[in-house]
């Protein structure tokens, strides 16, 4: 059995496809998915900027100190 890797668009691969001597065994397609519509700025607020990645935040805690000075300021013995 030998392989072939196909690009192109749809028609072109399927054009290399019926070239191709032999019997076809098995395909492989990777298919792209359309880009979702971009939305008109200023449409989205933080909230949705932010929702995608919710399932890999930490969850907020109430005696987690993150401001601006708790993360920036060097620990002694750095």
């Amino acid at each position: 059995m030998k392989t072939h890797v196909l690009t192109g668009s749809k028609q072109e691969i399927a054009e290399s496809l019926a070239r191709i001597s032999g019997e076809v065994r098995e395909a492989i397609v990777f298919v792209e998915e359309p880009a979702p519509a971009a939305p008109e700025v200023g449409a989205l607020d933080a909230k949705d900027i932010f929702a995608e990645m919710r399932p890999f935040m930490v969850v907020d805690g109430q005696d987690i100190d993150d401001s601006r000075e708790a993360i920036y300021t060097r620990m002694e013995g750095e």
